[in-house]
């Protein structure tokens, strides 16, 4: 049974329908057709749950031919041919993109799942972390029911909103300019200089003659000769 459900087939396509539009409605590439050789599609097919072995020879076996078909009718893709054309291989991409992207933002591997449309190992490893954390059994392989539980949780994840720290930028030394004088100071004499009294008719002397001195020179005694005997 595909995806390995054993279920009803009303169930399954159900299931699938809902499945297919989550990944319609989830889809943000670009319609540009990808491409898979022999071995990468089927190592797509494997990884998304469908019974077939991983080799490089050509998509004719029946094998192959009905994991392709159980593909198509799960996610209503006409026609259903079992051949892997532009339309299938497509709508595969965008389903492994998908994962890629729910795995980075709930498992967060360190580096990061590749937003490309291969199913590697590093895919694989980063499934079997998600089984182990939920105690299921690891084998890489991303089912329906791995990848319905995978994207209810990324919906969570996505929903709450991301804080974004407020970006402080890097302080920066202003030059401050060195301050040039506004005016050139005039240089002003602190002391008038004296106008002499030949420059200028109009001009007084600053100079004030010294008093007369106060001494009074003394009297010259007169002599008074002596009578000698």
């Amino acid at each position: 049974m595909w995806c390995g459900f054993g279920k009803s087939s009303a169930t399954f396509a159900v299931t699938c329908l809902i499945t297919a539009s989550v990944v319609i409605a989830d889809t943000g590439f670009a319609a540009s057709q990808r491409s898979y050789t022999p071995q990468q599609f089927r190592a797509v097919l494997r990884g998304l749950g469908y019974n077939v072995k991983v080799t490089n020879s050509a998509l004719t076996d029946e094998e192959t031919k009905k994991a392709i078909r159980e593909f198509q009718t799960g996610y209503k893709l006409k026609p259903v041919d079992g051949i892997a054309g532009p339309k299938t291989q497509n709508f595969a991409a965008n389903i492994v993109q998908i994962l890629h992207r729910n795995l980075n933002a709930v498992v967060k591997p360190n580096p990061p799942l590749p937003r490309d449309h291969f199913y590697g190992s590093q895919t694989e490893a980063v499934v079997k972390e998600y089984q182990k954390k939920y105690q299921l059994q690891e084998t890489g392989i991303a089912n329906l029911a791995l990848r319905q539980k995978l994207n209810e949780e990324a919906k969570t994840v996505f929903s709450q909103p991301t804080a974004k720290p407020t970006a402080t930028p890097t302080t920066k030394p202003t030059a401050t300019p060195t301050a040039k004088p506004s005016a050139k100071p005039t240089a002003t004499p602190m002391s008038t200089p004296m106008s002499s009294p030949m420059s200028s008719p109009m001009s007084t002397p600053m100079s004030t003659p010294t008093a007369t001195p106060m001494s009074t020179p003394t009297a010259t005694p007169t002599a008074t000769p002596t009578t000698t005997p």
